[in-house]
């Protein structure tokens, strides 16, 4: 485990997890008054204060910009790409950004689809994060919408530059686009981060589409993960004719397989563990010498998925021990849950529910029931990782082939954009408002100890 790694593990261990309380208040109009600042201020009030003509610039810039944001995404999701692969989207997203004016560095950092698109106002100024996603599931595409997900973060960086320059506003924009999410067990955020990629940021924002009531959205944690490969090699024999000298890695990973469905009775109903068994070269009348088992551990805070991990390694372990086959296992990078920055939370429940009419929960997770390698950033910079709703069919969840088609829709852009323009104006606040971003500093701080 890296220094970094286990810097944070200290932090998570040292605190207790806590769930930030969102107050919202959806009963306001988005029509109100956008062409006056004063009346839009009005419209929004005590809540949302904070330049509002600033809001007006962002969400001209993104009105402007949306037909060019939904010719981008529908490129990225017409040519899904896998975890590490992602080459077209890379050069299409690097592309474009620079087109706008931006500075950009491709492959970054040693990662070949990584990408960064920077662009400073005047000199000092603080720093704003901000996260782009750009890869697919195999065999169905698009199926979490990380198309989505790409032009939220080109979106925000794009409105918040506008009001930069618009407004004379010093400040600086770093825009993230990183292959991979947990669920795709690619981990790209963890290893720019221990290579420095998010170092500058003051904070860093991204967003993550899934179904939902429609105009709703979730700030709430996710869930801890921990990968893990698990290989049984035994010996080869005949099935029929000498069976008594093999060892059967198939029952070996069976074994374990039962064995962890029986665990899951004593598990915590919030804890997870699922998984998937592969052979090779295997067939009926050969007693099977390998067998692999691919498996996640989830719990809501690293330290319990900690505890789940060892309980379900013994269920491996004595498998291997029933069967006279030998286990290897091999543990992926430990992410942690989403530590949701309070202060950016609260900042991003107030516009998206009073002017934009979102209803926003702190009891929604931010990553829509799953994980995400953003946790780790998390714990490293004041973040934010709202999930947002797009309109889906009946079972048509994320990691389905139906919300694949979901997250091509007219729709589903048009929802992308509302929490664009939210975000875009909570990461302005960061750069402009001194007593906002106090209490982002605040809140990290009672967070993580930092």
């Amino acid at each position: 485990m890296s220094t970094h790694q286990a810097g944070c593990l200290s932090w998570f261990r040292l605190l207790g997890r806590k769930h930030s309380t969102v107050s919202v208040d959806s009963s306001r109009s988005k029509d109100s008054g956008l062409g006056n600042p004063n009346a839009l201020l009005e419209s929004l009030g005590d809540s949302v204060t904070f330049k509002p003509e600033v809001l007006k610039t962002i969400e001209e810039e993104l009105d402007n910009l949306s037909p060019q944001l939904r010719e981008l995404s529908l490129k990225i999701h017409d040519h899904p790409e896998l975890c590490f692969e992602e080459k077209y989207a890379h050069d299409t997203l690097t592309a474009f950004m620079s087109s706008h004016g931006f500075s950009v560095t491709k492959h970054l950092l040693g990662l070949d689809t990584a990408w960064k698109a920077t662009f400073s106002h005047k000199s000092g100024g603080r720093v704003i994060g901000v996260n782009s996603e750009m890869d697919a599931l195999p065999g169905i595409g698009h199926a979490c919408g990380h198309n989505l997900i790409a032009i939220v973060g080109v979106g925000v960086s794009l409105a918040i530059r506008a009001a930069l320059q618009k407004h004379d506003i010093p400040g600086k924009i770093v825009l993230l686009g990183t292959p991979v999410s947990s669920e795709e067990a690619g981990n790209g955020k963890v290893i720019l981060l221990e290579r420095g990629g998010y170092r500058e940021m003051d904070a860093c924002l991204m967003a993550h589409p899934g179904p939902g009531p429609a105009h709703s959205a979730g700030t709430g944690p996710c869930k801890a993960v921990q990968h893990i490969n698990v290989e049984f090699f035994g010996h080869t024999a005949h099935a029929s004719a000498a069976p008594w000298e093999g060892q059967n890695a198939l029952d070996a990973a069976f074994l374990a397989y039962s064995s962890v469905s029986v665990l899951r009775q004593q598990i915590h109903p919030s804890h997870r563990v699922h998984g998937i068994v592969e052979g090779r070269d295997w067939a009926a009348n050969i007693i099977p010498d390998y067998a692999k088992m691919t498996y996640i551990v989830r719990a809501p805070t690293w330290e319990e998925t900690e505890v789940l991990l060892a309980r379900v390694t013994k269920c491996f372990e004595a498998a291997a021990l029933a069967t006279a086959t030998q286990v290897k296992m091999t543990h992926g990078i430990p992410l942690y849950d989403l530590n949701q920055n309070d202060a950016l939370a609260q900042g991003f429940a107030d516009i998206a529910s009073h002017r934009y009419s979102v209803q926003v929960s702190s009891t929604v997770e931010g990553a829509i029931g799953g994980s995400t390698d953003f946790g780790n950033v998390t714990y490293a910079v004041p973040a934010i990782h709202p999930s947002y709703s797009i309109p889906t069919k009946p079972n048509g969840g994320n990691h389905t082939a139906l919300f694949a088609a979901s997250a091509r829709t007219q729709e589903a852009h048009e929802a992308s954009i509302v929490i664009t323009k939210a975000l875009a104006y909570v990461g302005f606040r960061v750069i402009d408002d001194e007593e906002f971003f106090k209490k982002v500093r605040g809140a990290f701080k009672q967070a993580t100890g930092m």
